[in-house]
């Protein structure tokens, strides 16, 4: 067999035994399937908890999702805990769960409009001391109606590299749901 011969069967062999290499998809770190984003509320110096649900059990495009309005006491601290729920499946399944164990990939945003109405301290931080935003203190002053916005970002790595940053801009939304809010004496 001449040279020539010889490097075309060899270029020949190598593209086959390339080609016949069966590649693996990236597997996608996919967004959650969130139905319900529950709010708790608990006074400093009390044991009480209010609860306020956003609730979408049949998921975006069917009916509207239910919501409760928040109401708050003037010149209040409260602890604030957040819970994500996939309510369309049985068992339950609790999304909090999954974001504590990937804390490094998620971060809970909290928006009042107008930005006035409360503040916002994140308790709880990732294995980096980003905030994750799963508790958390919220603090009121005076009498006013609003809105708070909850978004729950999901900023997996990219290419094997860590993007969560401490800010919403990295990553898409697994939740993004707004509550009306009167804060009242």
């Amino acid at each position: 067999m001449n040279r020539l011969h010889f490097s075309w069967a060899l270029v020949l062999t190598l593209a086959l035994v390339t080609s016949c290499k069966k590649e693996e998809p990236a597997p996608e770190d996919e967004n959650e399937l969130i139905t319900t984003v529950r709010l708790k509320f608990t006074e400093n110096g009390t044991t009480t908890t209010q609860t306020f649900d956003w609730k979408d059990l049949d998921g975006e495009g069917g009916n509207a999702p239910t919501i409760a309005s928040v109401g708050l006491k003037t010149n209040r601290t409260y602890k604030l805990e957040i819970e994500f729920l996939n309510e369309s499946v049985t068992p339950v399944d609790n999304i909090t769960e999954e974001i504590k164990e990937e804390a490094d990939e998620h971060l809970v945003v909290i928006t009042p409009q107008p930005a006035n109405l409360l503040t916002y301290t994140y308790d709880d931080k990732d294995s980096r001391n980003y905030p994750i935003g799963l508790t958390g203190k919220i603090v009121t002053t005076s009498a006013a109606t609003g809105t708070l916005q909850v978004q729950l970002r999901h900023q997996p790595p990219v290419g094997g590299v860590a993007v969560k940053n401490g800010t919403a801009t990295p990553g898409s939304d697994d939740a993004n749901v707004t509550f009306n809010v009167v804060v009242a004496p």
